[in-house]
């Protein structure tokens, strides 16, 4: 059974970092893409991050709002991926999830695939950012 579980959000002042994780179950975490969503109250999800299965190189792609700020990685011993979130804003406050996907949609408009929504999905993690 595929499974996917994030980790590591919380409360943190502007300027702080956070990492989130997310344990995978129920496949080979480098065989699949790995998306990071965002979604904040009131506003539609939004793809933060992207890092393609080790058949196309591990290709990340990162939206413009936070290029330079967060980095996505992925452990396949711990089965785990992995957003590194740095000088983090207010406006980086949403719930935050992982999600796989079984292919590569190697190009800047990765998030929009409308198959994401048929992919697998963690249950959320909570980031606000305020001070």
């Amino acid at each position: 059974q595929v499974q996917l579980v994030e980790s590591g959000g919380g409360l943190v002042q502007p300027g702080s970092s956070l990492r989130l994780s997310c344990v995978v179950s129920g496949f080979t975490l480098d065989y699949f893409a790995i998306g990071w969503f965002r979604q904040a109250p009131g506003k539609e999800r939004e793809g933060v991050s992207y890092i393609s299965s080790k058949f196309t190189d591990s290709r990340t792609y990162y939206a413009d709002s936070v290029k330079g700020r967060f980095t996505i990685s992925r452990d396949n011993a711990k089965k785990t991926a992995y957003l590194q979130m740095n000088n983090l804003k207010p406006e980086d406050t949403a719930v935050y999830y992982c999600a796989a996907l079984g292919w590569d949609p190697n190009d800047s408009s990765w998030s929009e695939k409308p198959e994401w929504d048929s992919g697998s999905w963690g249950q959320g993690t909570q980031v606000t950012v305020s001070s």
